[in-house]
């Protein structure tokens, strides 16, 4: 089967990003954004999607880091969509983890202290539900933010901005939420984690389905 992969170049005043995504892959990253936590996640993201991914940018960093952030969001989601095309045959619908309890649709990731949970729909209509940070007061954000340990460009409250950009540019509902957790560092990274697993799982071939839409309406 071919190989569904894409290249995106993203260039504004204020971010210049370069994009190379092979979503059968095998987990292999080539990242630098200038922002190591964020590089990070991205690589993370890259391993358990099980996808090869080379993305480079180069931003304001002198500004701020939101436009780094978000415009990866943007330039990534624009790669997977390009790379899925017309999306016949995959499982559409993707979660965490595998569940424990085969009742239930729920999937958790965890990291430490923290629990978190991400469903994806590459439905053509995007949506993100974010349900992470709301929880928690300006207060505790600022005080976590005072003692986080990831690198101090990236800001706690920046990983919404990725994601909804990813969720514009793929096109997906996408469903991010924060169960509990208290340090900065461990609840990004769960929700990166989960948010990798959704979409290795929703990408992937059905083999009942080959050539076919996973939709009633005949586009997606």
């Amino acid at each position: 089967m071919k190989q569904r992969q894409s290249q995106i170049k993203r260039h504004t005043l204020e971010t210049k990003i370069s994009i190379r995504l092979n979503l059968d892959g095998k987990g292999k990253s080539s990242i630098n954004t200038g922002i190591p936590f964020f590089d990070h996640m991205l690589t993370l993201f890259a391993k358990h999607a099980t996808v090869d991914l080379d993305l480079h940018c180069d931003g304001d960093l002198a500004v701020d880091a939101h436009h780094t952030v978000e415009d990866c969001g943007i330039a990534l989601g624009q790669a997977v969509a390009l790379a899925l095309g017309d999306k016949r045959g995959i499982r559409r619908y993707g979660h965490g983890f595998d569940p424990r309890n085969p009742f239930t649709g729920e999937a958790y990731v965890p990291m430490d202290e923290c629990l978190a949970r991400c469903v994806v729909d590459f439905s053509g209509r995007p949506y993100l539900v974010w349900r992470g940070l709301n929880k928690f007061s300006p207060k505790q954000i600022s005080d976590a933010e005072k003692n986080q340990d990831m690198s101090s460009t990236f800001r706690f409250g920046l990983a919404r901005e990725f994601f909804q950009g990813f969720t514009n540019e793929a096109r997906c509902n996408l469903h991010l939420e924060l169960l509990y957790g208290d340090e900065p560092h461990h609840i990004v990274e769960a929700l990166f984690k989960a948010f990798a697993r959704a979409v290795d799982a929703a990408r992937q071939h059905d083999p009942r389905i080959a050539g076919q839409l996973p939709s009633t309406k005949g586009k997606l």
